[in-house]
């Protein structure tokens, strides 16, 4: 089985939220960083509409978001990055009241699975990160940098809605040269 993995690099990170930015392909930018700020599945994402975040009678970008997630049928309240309301408010004058959030023009829903995949591969692709990059990927790295900014498992373990810090554990991606960083960065000596 092939796994999918964090982008372990900051810069790498920076490059992939900056990617559609910079292309000015907007939607795209939305669907980057909300994945990577809020550690959502992609299916959740994809069932985000422009209502649940963006207020219309204020003509704002909402502060949080609440959804069910589709796989554990679990309430999950989600304060929204400012980075994530930078980008929703570029992509404000595109919303539509009653629209999917990452919208297929064409169809009128929203992006399938594969669509959110190939934009994710493809970005990951031109700017040359290493690794199997997808979706899923972008929700591991919410973890893997959440993890290394010393934020608690049991936290991360909450916030992804898993039953056992071992899955959580497999989420991370903890490799080899995490552990050395560890082993070498602790001194006991005077």
């Amino acid at each position: 089985m092939n796994f999918t993995e964090p982008v372990r690099n900051k810069t790498n990170v920076h490059k992939l939220i900056n990617y559609y930015a910079k292309r000015g392909e907007t939607r795209n930018y939305v669907l980057v960083t909300l994945s990577l700020h809020t550690a959502l599945r992609i299916s959740d994402i994809l069932r985000i509409n422009c209502d649940d975040v963006f207020d219309f009678k204020k003509q704002e970008v909402r502060k949080s978001i609440t959804i069910i997630e589709k796989k554990t049928g679990k309430s999950a309240t989600i304060a929204l990055h400012n980075n994530v309301i930078k980008a929703l408010t570029e992509y404000f004058p595109n919303a539509e009241p009653g629209t999917a959030l990452i919208l297929n023009k064409r169809s009128g829903n929203a992006i399938s699975r594969i669509q959110a995949y190939r934009i994710i591969r493809s970005a990951a692709e031109s700017l040359k990160i290493p690794g199997r990059v997808s979706c899923h990927s972008l929700r591991k790295t919410f973890g893997y940098h959440a993890w290394k900014a010393q934020v608690s498992p049991a936290v991360i373990m909450e916030i992804y809605n898993h039953n056992s810090l071992k899955t959580t554990r497999r989420y991370l991606g903890i490799n080899q040269d995490d552990k050395n960083a560890v082993y070498l960065g602790m001194c006991f000596s005077a």
